[in-house]
C-alpha cells in the first residue's frame, strides 16, 4: 500500500481498477493546512491523461503490472498470438493492444508484453528489427540528389524511406522507436 508521500513520476498505481502512470509530478505546501500532491495521471489502457491533487494520507495500490518475454507466432486476422517463452502458454492481443508494432513484427520476434492482472495490455519491441523489402522503385542511375530517398514496402506491409540503392529482396535495419531505416543488412 502506497501512501500519498510515496508518489513520484515513473510510479504505476491503480486508480478504480485500472493501472495508471504518473507523468508529472509536483509537491505543493501551502502555508497553511494540508500538504498537496499534484499529478498527471495517465491511463495505461486507453492512453487518457488527467490532472489530480491529492492531500496527505491518502493511499494507493501499486498497480499490479509484469512485464512477460514472449515470441510472437501469428495474425489470424483478428488477434496477434504470442507465446510466453517460459511456460509455452499462449496470450492473444487486439489489433488495439498491439498498436503500431504491427509495422515491424514478423514470425519468431520475441517481445516484452506487458501484463496487469495477468491480462495483456501493451507490448514493447526490440529496439531494431530486420525486416526483408518487398517492393522498391529501380534505382535511377544518375539519381544521385543528397538526401534522396525513395519508399519501399517492408514484409510487413509497413512503408518506410530508403536510400536508393536499396533494392527488394535486400534486408534493411528499421528502429522501431522512430519507424526509421537504419542501415542495410545481410538477410
Amino acid at each position: 500500500m502506497l501512501e500519498s508521500g510515496d508518489l513520484r513520476k515513473g510510479l504505476k498505481i491503480e486508480i478504480d481498477g485500472e493501472p495508471y502512470l504518473i507523468v508529472q509530478f509536483e509537491f505543493v505546501k501551502p502555508g497553511k493546512g494540508q500538504a498537496l500532491y499534484k499529478c498527471k495521471l495517465k491511463n495505461m489502457i486507453t492512453g487518457v491523461q488527467f490532472d489530480k491533487t491529492y492531500r496527505s494520507g491518502e493511499k494507493f495500490n501499486e498497480a499490479n503490472l509484469e512485464e512477460v518475454e514472449m515470441e510472437y507466432l501469428y495474425f489470424d486476422g483478428e488477434q496477434y498470438c504470442f507465446m510466453n517463452t517460459a511456460t509455452y502458454e499462449q496470450e492473444f492481443l487486439g489489433a488495439d493492444q498491439v498498436g503500431d508494432a504491427k509495422n515491424y513484427l514478423k514470425e519468431n520476434t520475441v517481445c516484452s508484453i506487458l501484463l496487469f492482472d495477468n491480462r495483456p495490455i501493451g507490448i514493447t519491441l526490440p529496439n531494431f528489427v530486420d525486416l526483408k523489402v518487398t517492393q522498391a522503385d529501380p534505382w535511377v542511375k544518375g539519381d544521385t540528389a543528397s538526401g534522396s530517398t525513395k519508399p519501399a514496402t517492408l514484409e510487413t506491409g509497413y512503408v518506410v524511406q530508403v536510400p536508393p540503392f536499396i533494392e527488394e529482396g535486400e534486408w534493411v535495419r528499421i528502429d522501431t522507436r522512430t519507424g526509421q531505416y537504419v542501415e542495410r543488412v545481410k538477410g
